[in-house]
């Protein structure tokens, strides 16, 4: 069986730690500044004792001495502490916060290649309280912690070289406690290592909670749940408080048995410093040397168990990070992708397609599916929720591939392209448009980033969304607001249209968005909807029939199969499943 330590998860090792240094190593002359610094602060630390032996030896015996000499050396010391450290906490900042900067630009860079199915099986709201509160704690052991834990280090090491120069014997009793300090640091700190990891996964539930509710705010008020949610969000952080609090009693645990182990051993040895003292083999200089350094050095071990919890928890954030950096999509380019044909004519093919959803393996969303859609044709899909109509969208711009079958755009297998030219021939309006928290600007942009204002305009007539985007306050400038909080629903649509006018792709993708609009609102987007389809391959998710009567061909799908297709009225007068469809739907409309 592998040993326990290697079987963790990653997020469990101290080792994780090496995530910080990858990415901490691209700035050697900040960290060689920082060692520099940190050194030459140690070492001034462990230098004041030793001014002080001066000072007592040769200024206080009574003779005649130039003891100003050594008050000088003294302010020397600290001056250079003082210089040294201040150093030190810049070159350690700096370092942290552009690690984080450089973590967080990483990670969003890497979770934007990965594909629907890792955030259909991983919450977007935990990944956020990744990148954020995990971060941060990055930023607090890059920018503090690593700095105390070695420069206590060099000073516990320095400092009990410094009491052997002074007394051997009495460092020797020193040093002779150091076990005893190690072994509850090795036996606490396993624990504290796990009850650190949960902390981290109990802090990001609470951040996923609170984007949740304040995300559906509306909802919440609406139905009147504002008790329920504070009580479920109390419930979050009090078991969020229950974790952190058995862990700094651990924590504190561990400070006190070695607190109280450190100055116990000072004193015995102190005891034995006076004797020393009386008899006459120390001087009384080197004893107040001997008791300084000693502080130095069991302050310096005392600080080395806080550090450990705090690295801990630095190991478990790096680690949750490191997961999301090692992620892979399943949807990458092939090594020697297949060039689409250099003239884009949006033919799209379905060939014998099976496709089962990650999430949903028990159902399939497409059974043995098989469609040609030729270049120019207006191709209308309807049929009842959960048909398989959205899945048609979900791979043509390859989203997922299937388990089956293949399928092509313009003649190549999805499969052998990649990815990015196939979605750059496609243009998509989803029914649930998209608006960035940014200006008007770019989000039509999002279309074409490099059109000028001229092309902004001219799409924004096309898709009747030019009247009122002049009319904001700040025109294209405008920002939007979370959600496109400013717009109505109708004028999302529009400069969805518009954004998709920009990008100007031969094979058009319209989930049909006009069913929730008013009547003006669902004509002006209507028109718009017309402009856009001229001269392209348009496949259209149609949810009111009465919309689609002009389609080249109507496919009508249920249980992930075609059932029927044709015109809207050979398919009205066959009495099948589009039939029934559009009476009923035509009966509510009148009704």
């Amino acid at each position: 069986m592998a040993d326990s330590e290697n079987d963790a998860p990653p997020s469990r090792k101290l080792g994780n730690l090496g995530l910080i240094w990858r990415f901490a190593i691209r700035y050697p002359g900040r960290i060689v500044g920082a060692g520099l610094t940190l050194l030459v602060a140690a070492a001034a630390t462990l230098a004041i004792p030793d001014g002080f032996r001066r000072i007592i030896d040769n200024g206080f015996t009574g003779a005649e001495s130039n003891i100003g000499e050594y008050f000088y050396y003294l302010i020397m010391i600290v001056v250079v502490l003082a210089i040294a450290t201040s150093l030190r906490f810049y070159f350690v900042s700096w370092l942290g916060e552009r690690v984080v900067a450089d973590l967080r630009i990483a990670t969003h860079r890497n979770l934007l290649a990965l594909d629907p199915k890792y955030f259909e099986e991983n919450r977007p709201s935990e990944i956020a309280s990744r990148m954020t509160s995990d971060t941060s704690v990055i930023e607090m052991i890059v920018g503090t912690t690593i700095s105390v834990a070695l420069r206590n280090i060099v000073m516990g090491i320095g400092g009990i070289v410094y009491l052997f120069t002074l007394s051997p014997k009495l460092a020797a009793m020193l040093v002779l406690g150091i076990p005893a300090i190690i072994l509850p640091i090795t036996i606490l700190g396993r624990r504290l290592r796990d009850l650190s990891r949960h902390s981290q996964d109990r802090i990001a539930d609470v951040g996923a909670m609170i984007a949740e509710t304040l995300g559906a705010m509306k909802v919440v008020q609406a139905f009147g749940q504002e008790k329920r949610e504070s009580q479920r969000f109390g419930k979050a952080v009090e078991q969020a408080f229950g974790t952190a609090k058995r862990r700094i009693t651990i924590r504190a645990i561990m400070t006190a048995i070695v607190i109280t182990l450190i100055f116990g051993a000072i004193t015995m040895v102190m005891w034995q410093a006076a004797s020393d003292v009386i008899s006459g083999r120390i001087s009384g200089g080197a004893v107040a040397a001997f008791v300084l350094t000693g502080m130095i050095v069991a302050g310096a071990f005392g600080a080395l168990t806080e550090v450990y919890g705090e690295l801990m928890r630095g190991a478990g954030a790096a680690g949750r990070l490191d997961e999301l950096l090692r992620e892979v999509p399943e949807i990458r380019p092939p090594a020697h992708p297949k060039a689409l044909p250099a003239e884009s004519r949006g033919a799209l093919g379905f060939e014998h397609v099976t496709f089962r959803y990650p999430t949903r393996p028990e159902t399939k969303a497409l059974d043995d599916f098989d469609l040609t859609i030729e270049p120019g044709e207006l191709v209308a899909v309807v049929g009842p929720s959960g048909a398989g109509k959205s899945t048609l969208f979900q791979l043509a711009q390859r989203f997922y591939d299937p388990e089956q079958g293949r399928i092509t755009l313009d003649g190549v297998d999805l499969k052998e392209a990649d990815p990015a030219a196939i979605r750059a021939r496609i243009a998509m309006v989803p029914q649930e448009t998209v608006i960035f928290a940014s200006s008007a600007r770019d989000n039509l942009r999002y279309g074409d980033w490099e059109a000028n204002d001229e092309a902004l305009w001219e799409a924004a007539e096309a898709a009747n969304a030019a009247g009122y985007l002049r009319a904001l306050p700040d025109g294209l400038d405008t920002y939007m607001g979370e959600g496109g909080a400013r717009l109505s629903g109708g004028q999302r649509q529009r400069l969805a249209i518009a954004r998709a006018l920009l990008r100007d792709a031969p094979l058009l993708l319209l989930d049909e968005a006009t069913s929730a609009l008013d009547a003006e609102s669902e004509q002006l987007v209507q028109q718009a909807l017309e402009r856009l389809m001229e001269n392209r391959t348009t496949i259209v998710i149609a949810h009111r029939l009465a919309t689609v009567r002009s389609a080249d061909r109507i496919v009508v799908m249920d249980d992930g199969r075609i059932v029927e297709q044709g015109s809207h009225s050979v398919l009205a007068g066959q009495g099948g499943l589009y039939a029934r469809l559009a009476q009923l739907q035509f009966e509510s409309d009148a009704a």
